[in-house]
């Protein structure tokens, strides 16, 4: 029998996890009855009362697991270390708050048993904020554009994943994984299914305006070269008009000694657009600068605090006394 992993990470979910669980049950025993399944959460340090509820729902359910990480090792590097945990034939990603339609699942094996290894779903619509929808889609537009790499549109994650390409997550070993650019890079046999994005269920969104910006940053430092040579690019352009400026306004004083005037306006301007030309572009290498830096430092993914029903033989007193110390 073929064993299905899924994965939801989760932070602060506390009025999701028990619904999502039951519906993923459900559909499983109702559309899915051939497969055996588990169901991981990896809990990035929720402060709400997140864990005391997978606890229980771990304790009623063997077939349900958690991982808890002992500090918040950001949106990207835990559903990363979570796919590499799962033990299934393929693993599901996807998100705690009903945004990733459970109806989905039994749609992602069947494209998954015609031979695809990855099966990614595709935001085409969305009920979220009109305005994020649209900034979304002209990011992806402008990734795309500029990456080498091919670039998936509105694939946020939600999809499967053969267990030969949850090996390759696995020897990967990068320490700042986009995993939306490594299926679209690594990734082979795929298969695009279109989706509408639901509302979030319940709670307060994660994501932010910084959060969006490090997904955005990671993305164009890791799968763009066009920052660099736009900075050197531009800057022969600049250094050309400005060489270009300094001869007219030479030759001007030397011809009208007397009369010629420059005064300090086209000083300022000329330094001021030149000093924020400089800065722009000492941010982007300084992104660059932080992603490398990063990949050096080689850091583990994420460091766990407790696993839970990962061991043949769960210990479910041991799980209950433990439940105080999270």
């Amino acid at each position: 029998m073929n064993k299905i992993s899924v994965l939801v990470p989760c932070w602060n979910e506390q009025e999701n996890v028990i619904p999502l669980a039951e519906a993923i049950v459900n559909e499983f025993q109702s559309n899915l009855p051939q497969y055996d399944y588990e169901i991981i959460f990896i809990d990035n340090c929720s402060q709400d009362t997140t864990r005391e509820k997978l606890f229980s729902l771990c304790v009623q359910n063997k077939k349900i697991k958690a991982i808890f990480n002992s500090k918040n090792f950001g949106q990207f590097n835990s559903p990363y270390y979570g796919l590499c945990q799962t033990s299934g034939d393929c693993a599901i990603l996807m998100c705690a708050d009903f945004q990733d339609p459970v109806e989905m699942i039994p749609k992602f094996v069947a494209e998954w048993e015609r031979g695809f290894k990855l099966v990614c779903a595709i935001k085409e619509t969305s009920k979220e904020n009109k305005l994020m929808y649209l900034l979304r889609s002209f990011y992806y537009k402008t990734i795309k554009r500029m990456s080498d790499v091919e670039q998936i549109e509105h694939f946020t994650g939600f999809g499967l994943y053969d267990k030969s390409f949850i090996q390759v997550l696995r020897d990967l070993d990068d320490p700042t994984p986009f995993l939306r650019g490594i299926v679209a890079e690594l990734g082979s046999e795929r298969k695009d299914i279109p989706y509408e994005q639901a509302k979030r269920r319940a709670g307060i969104t994660s994501n932010n305006w910084y959060r969006l910006y490090d997904a955005a940053m990671l993305s164009f430092t890791s799968y763009t070269k066009i920052g660099l040579r736009l900075a050197t690019i531009l800057g022969f352009i600049a250094s050309g008009i400005s060489m270009l400026v300094v001869l007219i306004y030479l030759v001007l004083k030397l011809i009208y000694w007397d009369r010629f005037l420059a005064g300090t306006a086209p000083i300022i301007i000329g330094v001021f657009f030149m000093g924020s030309i400089q800065l722009f572009f000492i941010g982007l290498v300084g992104e660059y600068i932080m992603n490398i830096n990063t990949r050096i430092m080689k850091r583990p993914l994420v460091i766990e605090k407790k696993r839970i029903n990962f061991e043949d033989k769960p210990n479910v007193e041991k799980i209950y006394s433990n439940i105080n110390e999270l």
